[in-house]
């Protein structure tokens, strides 16, 4: 089986994925968490759900939401560079709905640059509205984040 035919795995996230997640992420993101960030997600914060996506054992993908009363907070979702354009973000983003779902969790949201239209693009297509704006909200270089929210009950 190849790379490209290869089926993408998706489980939670353990404290031995920390290493790989922060590569990701570093590579993703000009303000990235640091590990200790992440290392407290996994072990501490009991509002924290993360995933991972694997493919043929490599961890190539990543997801988090906070778990706040019955509304989810996506907190970061990034796929590592050569892995993009392969459905592997829409894969993580479905099955944090699913979690977030099987927790009785009503509606989600996020923030994402404004300029993100990718990442807009895949949040429209799983029903996910702009509400709102945070001027200034990205600290390296002042962009505006846009706020998404998506009431999960229903289905898209």
């Amino acid at each position: 089986m190849n790379r490209k035919t290869a089926e993408v795995k998706l489980r939670e996230m353990t404290l031995a994925d920390v290493d790989r997640v922060l590569e990701i992420e570093q590579a993703s993101f000009t303000t990235p968490w640091s590990r200790k960030a992440f290392i407290n997600e996994v072990t501490e914060n009991k509002l924290a759900y993360y995933t991972v996506a694997e493919l043929e054992g490599e961890i190539v993908g990543f997801a988090g939401v906070w778990l706040i009363v019955d509304e989810g907070h996506i907190t970061n979702i990034a796929v590592d560079g050569s892995y993009r354009g392969r459905q592997i973000g829409k894969k993580i983003l479905q099955k944090i709905i699913e979690e977030l779902r099987h927790r009785r969790i009503l509606r989600v949201t996020l923030e994402v640059r404004a300029s993100n239209s990718t990442a807009i693009n895949l949040y429209r297509s799983f029903g996910f509205i702009i509400l709102g704006r945070r001027p200034g909200y990205y600290t390296d270089n002042g962009e505006d984040a846009l706020i998404m929210w998506k009431d999960i009950t229903r289905k898209i």
